[in-house]
């Protein structure tokens, strides 16, 4: 199973939409499993860097198969392994908020990111599009996280 184009596409407008409606510019970014960009949009009045911020987090997500916020426990007990593996991707590997998974039927199909909001905006975006559009949620814990992230 693939996350195809349009799926990515449809996540995001709806990213935009729910930014709108918390008055936010975001900046969004859609990654397949293999953390290779497919979407990527910049509201209008988002600040220059959260393009690439979204992106990392899309990807983090995608590659780690784990929401970005599971990651945290991991960087605080091992910063310096966690620093490094940082280094080893295309893209940064970030542990903050706003960064989801994308899964269906048990299989990672790619990650979502989102940057413009404070953390917990970002990340409440997220978990509420991929919800409403029928993506689950739910991550074995991991690297120390909690099951609840």
């Amino acid at each position: 199973m693939r996350l195809a184009l349009i799926e990515a596409e449809e996540i995001v407008a709806a990213c935009q939409k729910a930014g709108t409606a918390l008055g936010k510019a975001l900046s969004i970014a859609v990654v397949d499993a293999g953390g290779f960009l497919l979407v990527v949009k910049r509201s209008d009045g988002a600040r220059p860097l959260t393009p690439n911020i979204a992106i990392a987090k899309a990807y983090s997500a995608a590659v780690m198969e784990r929401p970005t916020k599971m990651l945290k426990p991991w960087a605080e007990s091992n910063p310096g392994f966690f620093a490094s593996l940082s280094t080893m991707g295309a893209q940064p590997i970030v542990a903050t908020e706003g960064g989801v998974t994308v899964k269906r039927d048990g299989e990672i199909l790619g990650g979502l990111g989102i940057s413009g909001g404070t953390g917990d905006e970002d990340q409440q975006v997220c978990d509420e599009v991929l919800g409403s559009l029928g993506y689950e949620l739910q991550f074995q814990a991991w690297g120390g996280a909690r099951k609840d992230g």
